[in-house]
């Protein structure tokens, strides 16, 4: 009997494509939405792999549902915050993620949310389609220039560095917060490694590259958001509960803050009360690696990670 790996929600081709060439069989569940917690504990039963994206939960109880024969967890993602590394580790089941595919691709969408936010776009295009603009005017939807701004990096590995690099071409001020030096921003773009503390008051834009841990769990809250400037604006394309999503829509609809750009949210899919209601602030549905190339490429690593794991091999992208 062919082992038979589970991927837990559609993903492009090549990820199947290239576990069914193998002779493997693929349990793939056909729907763009999670699966429910009951259909995940009963489909993963007997499987050799298991391919998870960020939403899936893969904790002591579904290792122990899936049986002895599972060996590899492979994540969907750059990120692995939803599985419990540990658990994995003493049931001996390797873990990998796709890193460095999606940098490119979610540094890209960081300035987009950069220059939505800052230019007001999704608030212009709002009032052009409401039938209510009356034309030109000198005080209408004044945002921030960004040529000569303070941009605020909150993490400087790939993806932070590559929002920073992307600066050169509006002549910005870079300040990163990092536990270690990025060559490439202090050479390139002449940036400067700051404390937490030392940035929040000067920054223009403040954009938060850092995966979630126990640590940066609300490492934007109520104290430092209160740091910032009232014409700063706040970016977020890491993870949803680096920010204290409560204490920012009171901060925005205070004016305490000028506007927020956020692709990722602390109770993901469900917004935060208040959210949604407020009109300097742009909300995307967790498209940081959503381009086609970026995507397929990612099916095709978690399969090459999975692959190497059955077969006795190092696989090319191992968390544990």
């Amino acid at each position: 009997m062919a082992a038979r790996i589970l991927i837990t929600r559609r993903v492009p081709p090549p990820a199947v494509e290239s576990l069914r060439a193998a002779g493997l069989v693929v349990d793939l569940v056909d729907q763009d939405d999670p699966p429910s917690r009951a259909e995940l504990l009963a489909r993963v039963p007997g499987v050799v792999g298991l391919i998870t994206m960020l939403s899936e939960k893969v904790d002591a109880e579904l290792l122990e549902a899936a049986g002895p024969g599972l060996r590899v967890v492979a994540n969907f993602a750059v990120g692995y915050d939803n599985i419990d590394l540990e658990a994995c580790r003493r049931r001996g089941v390797r873990v990998t993620n796709t890193p460095g595919v999606l940098t490119d691709a979610t540094a890209d969408l960081a300035w987009a949310l950069i220059l939505a936010t800052a230019r007001r776009v999704v608030e212009g295009d709002r009032l052009v389609r409401s039938g209510q603009w009356r034309g030109w005017a000198p005080l209408q939807l004044l945002g921030l220039q960004l040529t000569g701004a303070t941009l605020g990096l909150v993490g400087a590995g790939r993806i932070g560095t590559a929002v920073g690099l992307r600066s050169v071409g509006f002549r910005m001020n870079v300040l990163y917060v990092d536990d270690h030096p990025s060559v490439a921003l202090e050479e390139q773009v002449g940036a400067r490694r700051v404390s937490l503390g030392e940035l929040l008051p000067v920054v223009d834009i403040l954009s938060l590259h850092v995966p979630l841990t126990p640590q940066t769990r609300h490492l934007i809250g109520p104290r430092e958001l209160a740091a910032m400037k009232p014409t700063a604006i706040l970016i977020n394309t890491a993870r949803g509960p680096v920010v204290d999503e409560a204490a920012l829509v009171e901060v925005l609809r205070s004016g305490r803050l000028a506007g927020a750009g956020f692709d990722v949210y602390e109770h993901e899919p469900r917004l935060t009360p208040g959210l949604a209601e407020l009109p300097n602030v742009v909300l995307l549905p967790h498209l940081g690696s959503a381009t086609t190339a970026t995507r397929h490429r990612m099916s095709q690593m978690v399969a090459e990670n999975v692959l190497a794991v059955l077969a006795g091999r190092e696989p090319p992208n191992p968390v544990v």
